[in-house]
């Protein structure tokens, strides 16, 4: 495709499933997240299909998220398609019992992070009139489940910010849409649990849960759809769920 992409939160997960569907689709990849030793690792694994540049940094931290993306090298400096991956749960309690570090986390991550990157890239999509961003939201930005409060508000602002990108940039030709998974097996209740990872187990026990290369696989669409489809919102669930709270677990 003669293409660049840029996906935070690459280092597992569905950001490290999308940067290795992209490769096969000879996109060219920037690879971002905090963990520098995975990041090497992975790159080292998919140059041998495409050019692969890392970046290290926390998107919650405003000036290291400008300067990395300030500083790529000539040939990674043209990107084309940006994936908003990263993002994390912190904690599943009531809102009068959360704990506020936890709710820092969530909007600092899911909400700050997010922006952050976009205002480092969207301005030279929005110079060449030309570019795709993918948000990778949650079930949780479309409705909200008992405990899951900020992380819900947080989920919902993805989805509103997409929707705003969509239409502050529908006049620079870019692309901006939203895929949203609900339960996929990830590290992502290890996360929300503190590392308690028999807790995490028995989120994914009893059906079968999406996979990371499942939601991967529908990005992979998404962008490589002709340039006049822009596909805007996705909900993505495995055939067990219903919704947020309804599982169909044998």
């Amino acid at each position: 495709m003669n293409k660049t992409a840029l996906i935070t939160g690459a280092t597992s997960g569905i950001g490290k499933a999308t940067a290795i569907a992209f490769s096969e689709e000879g996109i060219n990849l920037i690879i971002c997240g905090r963990r520098k030793e995975t990041l090497e690792k992975l790159q080292t694994e998919l140059e041998k299909k495409v050019k692969v540049h890392i970046l290290s940094f926390d998107v919650r931290n405003k000036k290291e998220v400008f300067e990395a993306i300030e500083e790529l090298p000539e040939n990674f400096s043209k990107i084309d398609i940006l994936v908003n991956n990263a993002g994390n749960a912190h904690g599943l309690d009531p809102i009068q019992s959360g704990n506020i570090d936890d709710w820092e986390a969530m909007i600092d991550i899911n909400i700050k992070g997010l922006l952050y990157v976009s205002k480092a890239v969207i301005p030279q999509m929005a110079e060449r009139k030309q570019g795709h961003i993918i948000n990778i939201g949650s079930i949780a930005g479309k409705e909200v489940y008992p405990n899951g409060n900020v992380y819900s508000a947080s989920k919902h602002a993805v989805d509103a910010i997409n929707k705003g990108m969509r239409i502050d940039l529908n006049q620079q030709g870019i692309r901006v849409g939203a895929v949203n998974p609900g339960l996929v097996e990830t590290e992502f209740s290890e996360v929300r649990f503190k590392g308690d990872k028999e807790r995490a187990k028995s989120v994914y026990e009893g059906f079968d849960p999406l996979k990371p290369e499942d939601i991967a696989d529908i990005i992979r669409f998404v962008v490589t759809r002709p340039y006049h489809v822009n596909i805007a919102d996705l909900l993505v669930l495995p055939t067990a769920q219903a919704n947020s709270t309804i599982v169909n677990k044998e």
